[in-house]
């Protein structure tokens, strides 16, 4: 495959980042949760006084040392950079839009969709949000397992673990969007038909 430009990378890193932004707001607006570093953040943002952006960039620290050692420097750096940007632009979005009215299984499709969505952006411009994203391509590369089937059985293990916390209609809708977020993955980011590469 042809690969893209730096141009073509650096719009992409700026559209994935604000359509996954946007699907966070959609979760966040109806309470609801979702799997992987930002369930997380999302979940631990409601009982500790810290925004959803700082929690979820503390989150995905971590993995951004194991996406250097294992993707090299560029990938490391450009993953932290769309980790940073969806954590200031999601702490920030209250500033420009609000919604009056909130329908739970609305924003549970319309937060997952536009997540996957944005996650595929970034990973067809070899790049993530850091988290467990990096854990799954490092699966998807070493085994051929697609990202989307790994990030659904860790997103199903967290939001099971939620249940100690939250009502259970709030971990059935959560798991709706999760589902929607994984499907988007599964169907458009096969390991044999996109190669990812890093550099």
């Amino acid at each position: 495959m042809e690969k893209h430009t730096h141009k073509e990378d650096w719009i992409a890193i700026l559209t994935g980042t604000f359509v996954v932004a946007q699907g966070i707001f959609f979760l966040q607006s109806a309470n609801l949760l979702t799997g992987g570093t930002t369930g997380l953040a999302l979940l631990a943002s409601q009982f500790i006084p810290l925004s959803f952006g700082t929690l979820y960039f503390l989150a995905n620290s971590p993995f951004y040392l194991l996406a250097w050692r294992r993707f090299g420097k560029r990938f490391a750096l450009t993953s932290a950079l769309s980790g940073g940007l969806v954590s200031i632009l999601t702490d920030h979005l209250d500033l420009v839009i609000s919604l009056d009215k909130v329908n739970p299984v609305y924003c549970a499709i319309a937060g997952g969709l536009l997540m996957g969505l944005g996650m595929l952006i970034l990973f067809r411009h070899r790049t993530s949000l850091g988290g467990f994203n990096v854990l799954c391509l490092f699966i998807q590369d070493r085994f051929g397992i697609s990202v989307g089937k790994t990030q659904m059985a860790i997103d199903c293990t967290i939001l099971t673990a939620s249940l100690f916390f939250v009502s259970p209609i709030t971990i059935a809708l959560s798991v709706l969007g999760a589902l929607v977020l994984n499907i988007v993955l599964a169907m458009n980011h096969k390991p044999s038909r996109y190669i990812v590469t890093y550099g």
